[in-house]
């Protein structure tokens, strides 16, 4: 096949290794495309059987994803012709050769996510027609300095991204090339904001974010270019006030992120055209009611609205009917008082919703007309009354719902259970009691196989951040929040039995249900729940045996029995025997990991009652003794330290008994000598 320009052998699931000695006679081969393929073989290997007369054809080799793997050799200065060289998502290493910058005409290089180390060649510089440069995700280390952007007037897309390289260039610098988009997160830049970023007048994407800028923001920052969309300068240390935002030169449907910085003062006043909004972390302070309130007379256009975890307070305004398209909104971790005001149910596309950790209270009835509603994180609020019944229905693509630690009372209303593409139900520490619904086996997304959340919802999720108690702690759940499923309803009142019908949730991962009133056996089923890694069902009334089948649980990391009226043997098996014995503290049990053992029939030994409750009879006195002595003594010395007559009394006793006894050794010692001279003379 002598005669082919183009080879594409991407994206299938062929044997073998590349034959490196037929492709060597392809001499008019212009596009080589391995892409998506499991190779195998190192670069070298590659390079090799390119090299000869290919060397003066190839425009095009692309090999992303390819896992091939061992370091570029200088042989890649053979190439003259090559144009487009992808190398991406493999596991190359070693250094970038300085030989690359010899191809001359190179226009799109993009080495990235590989283990490339080592500095940038400044070589690379001459490259004068390259206008993309990805080497972002590796761990190439040193300073990039003015000489490897000389002569590159090409270049428009550059991502250095998730490298420890260091930017040093002076603060008057001019580059030679416009960008359309720059990203050197992570890498250092700090601490001064880097003025030459404002001569680039076509940048439409600014990434920043965690790169050491310990300054303010520059004034000039929202209107530098007129093309700019997306600007991200999180994760730094940068402070003062935000400047507003509504006469900025970006475009329409922008995205600005300036998120965990240290930007204090108020809210700034924002345009119509700004499309997501991210100032969470920060130490913004005061009310939120100018922001909302005082924006333009047209609705705003932006859906993702994140100010968490800043110093915010006062009540939610009622003006959020300017704002009906927002569609992701994070207000927790402030200190915003009062009710859910009216307006928040024009909120019609609104899908994720937090207002978690603030001093929020009344009724939420207000989030019925929220139809759209995915995630509804209110925990640790003051909200009351009744858990709704249209949350069954309104918003029936409901799949997180946390509203633990409110004030919530009454029974769990079975409506609930028509949610069933729920994952998350936490409704711990409130008021409620009542029995657990049966009904809970129609949760059917806790029943499946896992599935992507962001393949579902969209990719306003990736970064939804929901916090359980897992597993005895508190834990956020944000990049594997689509795969777990929990149920908590500790912390209540609830009781009756456990209901047999919970063990049909088979994809459940946590399951707390301690510190209730809960009664009877732990369901014999409950080994069909193989995917629970965390079971907590402390402090309750549950008596009987541990079923057998809880030993099957192969993935329990995380177990809690104590506080309740269990008896008989330990179930043995690969799991139960691994936790520790405070898992199982305060019943009646025997057997491994306890060190009470077990008689022939399964219970307690009577030797080991005895001893269980001599040591319970001995605690005891200890404490009595103890709580004895510091009444007795503080009983005595407080009344001589608080009453003055009482002191002077007892000290006069005092001097009085230490009077006699010195009177009575006088004359005893009297005695003793008269006696002994009388027998002496007597002798």
């Amino acid at each position: 096949m002598t005669s082919i320009i183009t080879l594409d052998l991407s994206g299938n699931e062929l044997q073998g290794d590349l034959p490196t000695s037929s492709m060597a006679q392809l001499c008019k081969l212009k596009e080589i495309d391995l892409s998506g393929r499991t190779w195998n073989q190192s670069i070298s290997q590659i390079l090799d059987s390119c090299s000869g007369c290919l060397s003066d054809s190839l425009e095009v080799l692309n090999i992303r994803g390819g896992q091939i793997y061992g370091h570029i050799t200088n042989k890649i200065g053979q190439f003259k012709t090559l144009a487009d060289l992808d190398l991406s998502y493999n596991s190359i290493s070693g250094p970038i050769p300085a030989s690359l910058g010899n191809l001359s005409s190179l226009t799109y290089l993009d080495l990235s996510s590989n283990s490339i180390s080592g500095p940038i060649p400044a070589s690379l510089g001459n490259l004068s027609f390259l206008q993309v440069l990805d080497i972002s995700n590796n761990q190439m280390e040193g300073i990039v300095s003015e000489a490897h952007f000389a002569n590159t007037t090409s270049l428009r897309y550059f991502d250095a991204s998730d490298n420890p390289l260091t930017l040093k260039v002076g603060q008057d610098w001019v580059p030679p090339f416009q960008l359309e988009s720059l990203d050197m997160g992570s890498c250092h830049w700090g601490p001064r904001f880097p003025m030459w970023v404002r001569s680039q007048k076509t940048l439409s994407s600014l990434v920043l974010s965690n790169t050491s800028l310990a300054d303010v923001l520059p004034a000039w920052i929202f209107n530098f270019s007129s093309e700019l969309q997306y600007l991200d300068l999180s994760q730094n240390q940068m402070h003062g006030r935000i400047p507003t935002l509504t006469n900025m030169g970006m475009q329409e449907y922008s995205a600005i992120d300036l998120s965990q910085n240290h930007f204090e003062g108020p809210l700034p006043l924002v345009s119509s055209k700004v499309y997501e909004l991210d100032l969470s972390d920060n130490l913004l302070s005061g009310s939120i009611s100018q922001f909302l309130c005082s924006s333009p007379s047209e609705p705003m256009n932006m859906i993702a609205l994140d100010l968490a975890k800043n110093r915010l307070s006062g009540k939610l305004p009622n003006c959020w009917s300017k704002w009906k398209n927002i569609q992701v909104l994070y207000l927790n971790d402030n200190s915003f008082g009062g009710g859910i005001p009216s307006s928040f149910g024009s909120l019609i596309f609104l899908q994720s919703l937090h207002l978690r950790s603030n001093n929020l209270s009344g009724v939420i009835s207000v989030l019925q007309n929220c139809i759209n509603l995915v995630i509804l994180d209110l925990r640790g609020n003051k909200f009351g009354g009744n858990i709704p019944t249209w949350l069954g229905t309104s918003p029936s693509m409901l799949r997180f719902l946390s509203a633990g630690f409110n004030e919530f009372h009454g029974h769990i209303p079975d409506e609930l259970c028509a949610l069933n593409s729920l994952q998350t139900l936490d409704l711990s520490n409130n008021n409620l009691f009542g029995p657990i619904p049966k009904c809970f086996n129609n949760f059917s997304s806790m029943a499946i196989k896992k599935y992507n959340l962001s393949s579902h919802t969209g990719s306003l999720f990736v970064d939804t951040t929901i916090l359980l108690f897992v597993k005895g702690k508190p834990i956020g759940y944000t990049k594997t929040l689509s795969l777990v499923n929990s149920i908590d309803l500790s912390g209540n009142s609830l009781s009756g039995h456990i209901p047999l019908e919970i063990t049909s949730l088979s994809n459940l991962l946590s399951l707390n249900l301690s510190n209730n009133l809960l009664d009877g056996e732990i369901p014999m089923r409950i080994g069909d729940m193989r995917e629970l890694e965390s079971i907590d069902f402390s402090m309750n009334n549950l008596s009987g045996e541990i079923p057998q089948s809880m030993s099957s649980l192969n993935f329990l990391s995380y177990l809690n029995l104590s506080y309740n009226n269990l008896s008989g043997k330990i179930p043995t098996g690969t799991q139960l025997q691994s936790f520790d014995s405070s898992s199982f503290a305060n019943n009646n049990l025997c057997g491994p990991p306890l060190t009470l053992k077990c008689s022939t029939n399964g219970e307690v030994t009577v030797v080991e009652k005895n001893r269980k409750e001599d040591d319970h009879e001995m605690s005891w006195f200890y404490i009595g003794m103890a709580v004895g002595f510091i009444v007795g003594f503080w009983g005595f010395c407080g009344s001589l330290i608080f009453n003055r007559t009482w002191r002077h009394s007892y000290f006069r006793f005092l001097d009085c008994i230490k009077d006699q006894i010195y009177v009575a050794s006088v004359l005893k010692l009297r005695w003793f000598r008269e006696t002994i001279t009388s027998c002496y003379n007597n002798q």
